[in-house]
């Protein structure tokens, strides 16, 4: 067939849907209703799925083996193109399945014209769509698991590491680092569950609902499904073409997973601040200042909270799109595109360089013991204390506070206080107190799954490893 794409007999646009129109569009309409500048990254989809369908229409006898052979040679051929960067994408051809289809039938003829048979371009884009998706949250995943990695790695070493908790941004109880890092493994943890959950509903076939009620033609929806790689087939043809369900689901699933980024985010920024003084980042993930010689700026950090907005703002794009569209197919589901794509671009990327990132980090072991020290973190170690020795809850609570109020007065740690002093809240204290009251000592006392005493902190770190191991 001859290579000429002067031939493209889709080339005047509205030729493509119907000789019904008696005028071309207009220029500016066909600038504002074309997607092929941002849908042509669907194009792998796009032909893998021309392909499953075309040698199912030959299986079941509705074109002929030679057509599907000349099929095949065609897709080959723009494949070959599409990778070297010499495929001509065209705005006059709107979209990436008109831009293949047209240089399909220039290479093919009469067979390039016979693919489209028993399908439309509304269970077209809902095929590619699921199909490029599908390989992008196979991508995610290993990310995903890659960034729980470089906090468990971390957190290994630091399960002896005290650092102050915080309830309401103030200082409530010492724990680990690596318990800290670990809270973020479980966050990242349940977000690989929910990505694994979104991909079988995205694993499901929309073709054969053709433009919204079926097709007479005799497919094989099933056969196409298993060629694809599909766990099953959408099993109404309505809610076939017109559902982004899948779509609004991985944006949530993505917003959720860059709220988590972006809290772990904070943190980094703030201990990394002069004023927590926590940690360290490597130079490659910091800037400076174009007027204060003295910064380091943790700018990836930042810029990782900030573009959680831009994923959340895409979920409810998303939504907003979707709230008021009647069944079926409706020309604004052209509008999931580009959203759905920087939602996947942003997630890989941010995962990708938090993940590195981590794996940089240089902890400030003493800044965080000399933080964990303020703000009497060991207080409801010495309320259990007391609690041990038979006094009630409330009434240990109570007594603990008064020595609180006393040590500030005094501007002393609840452990600097002596023995004598303690024992005027209640005469139950003992010399045994003073290893209730260390940092340590807290640690080792929380002692139960899911505490951040050092061994439940490694037990769940080889949790962890085991897990990530898969």
């Amino acid at each position: 067939m001859s290579d000429d794409r002067s031939s493209d007999p889709l080339a005047n646009k509205h030729a493509a849907w119907s000789a019904l129109f008696s005028e071309p569009m207009s220029e500016l309409v066909q600038r504002y209703t074309a997607s092929v500048g941002f849908d042509q990254r669907l194009w792998r989809a796009d032909i893998d799925g021309s392909l499953a369908h075309a040698e199912m229409l030959a299986a079941q006898g509705v074109i002929a083996a030679n057509d599907l052979a000349e099929i095949q040679r065609g897709m080959a051929k723009i494949v070959e193109e599409i990778g070297e960067g010499r495929f001509e994408w065209k705005l006059a051809l709107e979209d990436v399945h008109l831009n293949i289809e047209a240089r399909l039938t220039a290479l093919v003829g009469d067979a390039g014209k016979r693919l489209h048979t028993g399908r439309s371009r509304n269970d077209q884009v809902a095929t590619d769509v699921r199909l490029w998706l599908r390989g992008e949250i196979d991508k995610l995943a290993v990310l995903l698991k890659a960034m729980q990695q470089a906090l468990v790695a971390l957190a290994a070493e630091h399960s002896e590491t005290v650092m102050p908790g915080y309830t309401h941004m103030q200082v409530a109880q010492p724990v680990s680092f690596a318990h800290h890092l670990l809270a973020y493994v479980e966050m990242f943890a349940r977000d690989a569950e929910r990505l694994a959950d979104v991909r079988k509903r995205v694993n499901q076939l929309p073709l054969g609902a053709a433009a919204l009620a079926g097709t007479s033609y005799p497919l094989d929806r099933e056969r196409v499904a298993k060629t694809l790689g599909f766990d099953g087939v959408c099993q109404n043809s309505l809610d076939a073409v017109s559902d982004r369900d899948f779509a609004l689901e991985f944006s949530s699933f993505a917003a959720i997973a860059m709220v988590h980024v972006s809290r772990l985010s904070e943190e980094i920024v703030l201990w990394m601040s002069q004023n927590f003084g926590f940690i360290d980042l490597a130079d490659r993930y910091c800037t400076g200042s174009s007027i204060m010689p003295q910064k380091r700026n943790p700018d990836v950090a930042e810029l990782a909270r900030g573009k959680s907005g831009r994923v959340v703002g895409h979920l409810m794009a998303l939504l907003t799109l979707m709230k008021g569209q009647p069944l079926t197919y409706n020309k604004d589901n052209q509008e999931d595109k580009e959203p759905l794509f920087d939602t996947v671009d942003t997630l890989a990327d941010t995962l990708r360089i938090m993940a590195e990132m981590v794996g940089g980090i240089q902890v400030k072991k003493d800044a965080m013991e000399r933080a964990a020290l303020k703000g009497y973190a060991t207080a409801t170690d010495l309320a259990d204390y007391l609690v041990k020795k038979g006094l009630p809850f409330r009434d240990a609570h109570e007594a603990v506070a008064h020595a609180v109020k006393v040590a500030l007065q005094q501007g002393v740690d609840l452990a600097e206080l002596p023995l004598a002093t303690l024992q005027g809240f209640n005469p139950e204290i003992a010399e045994d107190v003073f290893e209730v009251l260390t940092l340590r000592g807290s640690l080792a006392a929380r002692n139960l799954l899911g505490g951040t005493a050092p061994a439940q902190v490694l037990a769940q770190v080889a949790r962890h490893r085991a897990r990530l191991a898969g």
